[in-house]
């Protein structure tokens, strides 16, 4: 029997119980990932669909979580349009071609998806056909996060070289939103076609600009995006970190649902008048508390989301220390406390 638990909670519905699953839920808190990365990196696990499917669903089966995501990173779709990156072990994604002028941008081709991309969409049918009874969230990264690690070349603790062509040359920014929007839709819409129900956008490290920035520079890329994927009849998540400023401002955006890190709670969203449904947000690092300091913060965030429109998550990625035993016991706590209420 499917469970669509957390599809409904993304639709704003009452649930028998609050759905929930993990950022990083794949990854290297979970010893099957680790031995299958003592053999192959992140980019070649991707590129090999039944090994890509086999950690997707992974974390379902040894948590009993309400949806599965992904298995793959924001850089994906990159090199296909002409992007040289890898990711470095400790780094991150490392751009060796950073885009900086008007010709690099005009140099980045076209998304094939089906082509450039057919172990992505392999991954995914083998998951929704054979493995999965839970949804699955297939994701991308919004445009200035992506844009980011495209002109900085990697990583970033300021963005100066990003905001500095957004502020210093307007037009030479938006022609390259106006590609990543584009790549996006193309990259999205054709995972929902091979199975994923739900979409994530990682709208990163957006809370590096201020409320008017973001609504002029990046919201209308991403209203586009949003209502590409909803015209799908699909629910869209945006997530960033440390964004609360923003988070009004992506309430107008079209989502679904609006992703909160730990910086502000559940009830301070609703007060501010956002009444679409929630997904949060446990600060991650309490997972490598006491189990009674867990317990007690997660009954907190289950009772003021109330099953209605929440979806339980941390606000941010599963941190390699923590025990896969604490993730399927938060799981089941969060499940058996949302009934309660």
């Amino acid at each position: 029997m499917f469970n669509d638990t957390l599809i409904r909670a993304a639709r704003g519905e009452k649930t028998e119980h609050t759905p929930v699953w993990f950022m990083r839920q794949v990854g290297r808190s979970q010893p099957e990932y680790n031995k299958v990365k003592e053999k192959y990196s992140l980019i070649e696990i991707t590129k090999q669909p039944e090994l890509t499917a086999y950690l997707t669903a992974t974390p379902v089966d040894n948590y009993n979580v309400d949806a599965a995501v992904l298995y793959k990173d924001i850089i994906t779709p990159l090199a296909p349009i002409g992007i040289d990156v890898e990711i470095k072990a400790g780094v991150g994604p490392v751009i060796h071609n950073p885009v900086r002028t008007e010709k690099d941008v005009e140099n980045l081709g076209e998304l094939d998806p089906f082509k450039d991309l057919d172990y992505v969409y392999k991954a995914i049918q083998i998951l929704t056909q054979e493995k999965l009874n839970v949804p699955l969230i297939g994701f991308c990264g919004a445009p200035f996060t992506v844009a980011s690690y495209m002109i900085e070349g990697g990583p970033s603790k300021n963005y100066h070289r990003t905001k500095t062509m957004m502020y210093s040359n307007p037009d030479l920014w938006f022609k390259l939103m106006d590609k990543l929007v584009e790549t996006s839709i193309t990259y999205l819409t054709a995972q929902i076609k091979a199975g994923a129900s739900v979409i994530q956008i990682f709208d990163s490290w957006g809370g590096a600009l201020n409320k008017a920035d973001y609504n002029y520079y990046l919201a209308p890329g991403m209203k586009r995006i949003i209502s590409a994927v909803k015209a799908q009849n699909v629910p869209v998540i945006i997530f960033g970190v440390g964004a609360s400023h923003l988070a009004t401002e992506w309430d107008k955006l079209g989502s679904d649902v609006l992703g909160l890190d730990w910086r502000m709670s559940i009830t301070e969203a609703r007060d501010l008048g956002i009444t679409k449904a929630l997904q949060g947000n446990l600060d991650p690092a309490l997972l490598l508390s006491d189990w009674s300091i867990i317990e007690e913060r997660a009954k907190k965030i289950v009772e003021e989301g109330n099953r209605t429109g929440h979806i339980f998550n941390l606000g941010h990625g599963v941190f390699p220390e923590v025990s896969p035993d604490v993730l399927k016991r938060l799981t089941e706590l969060v499940h058996t406390h949302s009934k309660g209420l």
